[in-house]
C-alpha cells in the first residue's frame, strides 16, 4: 500500500482521536444525562470542523517541507475532498438516527449515550473497512468498476426513493430483534438492560434504548458501505482515506443536535446527496479513461452540496410564507 503515511504520522493522528473522543465523552456534557443546546451543538460543530482543517494545514505545511510543493497541494486537496464528501454523506445518517429517536420516542437528554457509542462503532468499523478495501483495490484494481457501478446505481436509488418515508414498524431489523429477544415496554433513563421477575426469576430484558443502539450501529455499517468506495474515486492512500474519514465522522453527535430542530428545513438535500453518488460513481468508471483532477472534484461536489442546501432553504422559506399568507 502506498501511503505517505510514517509511524509517528499515524501514531499522531491516534493521538489526536483519542483526545478528541475524551473531550466528546468527559467534556461536552459531562457524564451524566445531558440536553445538548443549540448553542453546545454549534460551538462545538464549529471546534471539529476547525480542528479537522488546522490537520490539513499541518499535513500541507509538513509535505509542503519534506516532498515538495506538488505533492503537498495534491495530498491536502484529497484530503479535503474526502473529508467533504464524507462529511455530506454523514448528513444523510444523521437524518435517520433522528428517524430512529423519534420513532422510539427517546428524548434528547437520553441520546447522547447511543450517539457516543454510535461514533465509536463507526470508528472501528471504518477503520477495518478502510484497511481491507485498500489492500483488496491493491490487489484487483478491478474493484474499482465495481464501487463505481455500485455507487452510481445508489445514487439513483437515493434520488428515486427520496420521498419514501422508511416503515419502521415493520423494518426487519426491528422485527427479528424483538423476535429473538425480550424487549421492555418503557424507558430505564440510560440503562441498555434490566432485571424483571418472570415467574419467580429474574430475567434480563433490552431497553427500547439498546434496540436504538444496535440500529443506528447497523445504518452506521450501511452508510459506510455507500460512503467509503466514494473515497476511493479520491485517492487510494490509507492515510488520507482513513483520516479524512475518522475526522468527517467524529463531529456527527454536535451535527446530530445542531440538525435535531432543523431536518425538515433540508428536503431537498437527500437529492443533491445522490448527484454526489452518480457524479462520484461516474468518476470511478471513467478512471482509466479520463482521470477528473481532484481539485475539479471537490468543487463540483462542493457546487452540489450548497445549491441543494440553498434550494432547500428557499423551499422551506417559501412553504412557511404559504402557510402564513395562504398565498402562492
Amino acid at each position: 500500500m502506498e501511503t505517505i503515511g510514517t509511524w509517528w504520522m499515524w501514531s499522531g493522528f491516534f493521538v489526536i482521536v483519542l483526545i478528541m473522543l475524551a473531550i466528546d465523552l468527559f467534556v461536552v456534557g459531562g457524564s451524566k444525562q445531558h440536553r445538548v443546546t443549540l448553542k453546545e451543538a454549534a460551538t462545538w460543530s464549529g471546534i471539529w470542523v476547525g480542528v479537522s482543517l488546522i490537520f490539513a494545514g499541518a499535513l500541507w505545511w509538513y509535505l509542503d517541507g519534506t516532498a515538495g510543493r506538488e505533492l503537498a497541494n495534491q495530498k491536502a486537496l484529497e484530503y479535503i475532498t474526502g473529508y467533504l464528501i464524507e462529511k455530506s454523506l454523514a448528513i444523510d445518517n444523521v437524518f435517520v438516527w433522528l428517524m430512529l429517536f423519534s420513532f422510539f420516542a427517546i428524548p434528547l437528554e437520553l441520546q447522547k449515550r447511543v450517539l457516543i457509542l454510535g461514533v465509536l462503532g463507526a470508528i472501528i468499523m471504518r477503520t477495518v473497512m478502510i484497511f481491507a478495501g485498500v489492500w483488496l483495490i491493491t490487489q484487483f484494481h478491478w474493484l474499482l468498476y465495481v464501487f463505481g457501478a455500485f455507487l452510481l446505481v445508489t445514487g439513483i436509488k437515493m434520488w428515486w426513493f427520496a420521498e419514501a418515508t422508511p416503515d419502521l414498524a415493520n423494518n426487519p431489523v426491528i422485527l427479528w430483534m424483538r423476535r429473538h429477544m425480550k424487549v421492555s415496554e418503557e424507558l430505564h433513563g440510560e440503562r441498555f438492560f434490566i432485571l424483571k421477575e418472570e415467574a419467580g426469576k429474574l430475567a434480563r430484558y433490552a431497553t427500547p434504548l439498546f434496540l436504538v443502539l444496535l440500529l443506528v450501529e447497523f445504518t452506521d455499517l450501511i452508510f459506510a458501505v455507500d460512503s467509503i468506495p466514494a473515497i476511493f474515486a479520491i485517492t487510494t492512500d490509507p492515510f488520507i482515506v482513513l483520516t479524512s474519514n475518522i475526522f468527517a465522522i467524529l463531529g456527527l453527535r454536535a451535527m446530530y443536535f445542531l440538525l435535531a430542530d432543523m431536518a425538515d428545513r433540508f428536503s431537498l438535500l437527500k437529492y443533491g446527496l445522490a448527484i454526489v453518488l452518480m457524479f462520484i460513481g461516474v468518476k470511478m468508471l471513467l478512471i482509466d479513461l479520463f482521470k477528473i483532477p481532484v481539485a475539479v472534484s471537490l468543487g463540483v461536489v462542493a457546487a452540489i452540496i450548497a445549491t441543494s442546501i440553498i434550494l432547500s432553504l428557499k423551499k422551506d422559506a417559501r412553504s412557511k410564507a404559504v402557510s402564513t399568507t395562504g398565498v402562492l
